[in-house]
């Protein structure tokens, strides 16, 4: 899965030590650093851009990683404690934070068509008024192997692939961050997307859940995966069908599968009738298993049918339990085509009239080289980062180790206990979770059943919803309150 996205952090060139490992072979660090303007929420926003590497240092002072990351810090604050900082990192895991960062909180933003191949450069790239840059500094990250970061010396990635190493090397920045800019009396916030949403809560962990406490004051959690049971339909596991099935409710409501009629043409209340029917109804008849009435069998297939589009007799031969890559091949077979995963609006064409997945997500191949592209050509022309080496924009790391300490070794990941503990013990901490309908990547229902669960504090978490997918930034409508959204998380903390 890819829990696409986050990252980029600021920078500052730290220096390396001359002691103990042999360092003859490893560079200075490298740091650009320009000026520059942009209007957000009719305010002009002057800034200074600092874009490099930053050394990440074992017990005996010896750099054991670069990363690299991106740091806008506006002009005229005089008391860091009225100027917040966001922390903004993608997912992958193994992206780089080009996506949010081209494409929602930067000072310039690639627009894209809705729902189109972006085809091949040249791209749109423009001031972007919907920064949120009048309102908080920004650090764009690169966690090790995304993007320019990298392990160094005789280190290797995989001490630093893993959901603790990760959020171990993330929070050793943030506080090498804090020290060289003396923030560490400014509100801070985290912006993660997909993974990057699991990424908080292992970094909630690590700053909160020792002596050398760093508090945060909120996190947007964007495209949230937390505990993969509410999505990851392995054997076994039926409750992840239930998290995809009002996500696989609203792909059949934009694409015209459903009688839009019965419900009044009102998607909200077609998705709380599928809610309804997913808990009371679709998740109790999984629990039956083979001993389900044939009779209330046949009312479930009916009942299932008319909110995901999937005719009845498809529905009986897989038992009720539709994978999500079985829905996206179903959905519009008689088209010929597919259903996107990151966003289900979106479709791709189908060579194979009878395969049961498919190609490729035509939302993803749809985007991806208009960011790389964009991403490149403003690093290097705009903020005049003279590096020549391979960016990798996501896939690059392999080998993630998922074992957080569960006992077993429980394949399915839950950070969920780490946030709401923060919460419990830290009263200011808000917590937005901004989710798309048309996202099957990380289902917005998926998201609700975890946030259900005992130990938070609902006070403080607040749902968010567009009308669009993973990355909801790409629609202009969802654009527009995203970036709100964002907004009044950090001003009313």
């Amino acid at each position: 899965m890819i829990k696409v996205l986050a990252a980029a952090l600021s920078l500052a060139c730290l220096s390396v030590p001359a002691f103990g490992q042999d360092t003859a072979n490893i560079p200075e660090a490298r740091s650009y650093e320009t000026r520059g303007q942009v209007t957000v929420n009719g305010q002009r926003v002057r800034y200074t851009a600092t874009a490099g590497e930053t050394y990440l240092l074992d017990d005996d002072g010896n750099p054991t990683a670069s990363i690299f990351s991106t740091a806008y810090i506006a002009d005229g604050t005089t008391d860091p404690r009225t100027r917040p900082v966001a922390f903004v990192f993608n997912g992958g895991p193994g992206s780089a934070s080009l996506w949010l960062h081209m494409g929602v909180f930067g000072p310039q933003r690639l627009v894209l068509p809705d729902v189109q191949d972006d085809g091949a450069a040249p791209y749109d790239v423009v001031e972007n008024v919907y920064s949120i840059l009048d309102v908080a500094d920004l650090v764009f990250v690169d966690p090790v192997g995304t993007g320019w970061s990298r392990p160094l010396g005789d280190h290797e990635g995989s001490e630093f692939w893993g959901v603790d190493e990760d959020a171990e090397s993330l929070a050793a920045f943030m506080r090498m961050w804090l020290s060289e800019h003396q923030r560490w009396n400014s509100p801070k916030f985290l912006l993660g997307e997909s993974y990057g949403t699991l990424r908080i809560g292992a970094l909630l962990n690590q700053l909160e859940g020792g002596f050398t406490d760093v508090s945060i004051n909120g996190v947007a959690l964007i495209s949230t995966v937390l505990d993969f049971r509410f999505d990851d339909t392995s054997d076994g596991n039926d409750v992840g069908y239930v998290g995809l099935m009002p996500g696989f409710a609203a792909t059949a409501w934009y694409h015209g599968r459903v009688d839009r009629s019965a419900w009044n043409n009102d998607i909200n209340d077609f998705l709380d009738a599928a809610r309804t029917f997913a808990i009371e109804e679709y998740m109790p008849a999984l629990m039956h298993g083979v001993t389900l009435p044939a009779e209330r069998k046949a009312r479930i297939v009916s009942e299932l049918s008319q909110f995901t589009g999937l005719s009845e007799s498809f529905l009986e031969r897989a038992n009720l339990r539709v994978s999500l890559r079985r829905f996206q091949r179903e959905l519009l077979r008689d088209q010929g085509l597919s259903v996107g995963r990151l966003d289900s609006r979106y479709t791709g064409q189908e060579v194979d009239g009878v395969g049961d997945s498919p190609e490729q997500d035509p939302s993803f191949y749809g985007i991806d080289g208009s960011y790389t592209a964009s991403m490149l050509d403003y690093f290097t022309r705009t903020l005049g980062v003279d590096i020549t080496e391979y960016y990798s924009s996501i896939g690059g790391v392999r080998g993630w180790n998922w074992d957080v300490g569960q006992s077993g070794g429980n394949s399915y990941i839950n950070v969920a206990p780490w946030i709401a503990r923060a919460m419990r013990q830290n009263s200011d901490l808000q917590v937005l979770v901004a989710q798309g309908h048309y996202d099957l990547a990380t289902p917005f229902f998926a998201a609700e059943l975890m946030f259900n669960q005992p130990g938070f504090d609902q006070d403080r978490v607040h749902f968010k919803y567009y009308e669009a997918g993973h990355m909801m930034y790409i629609h202009q409508p969802s654009l527009v309150d995203f970036s709100s959204d964002i907004r009044e998380l950090i001003t009313n903390r």
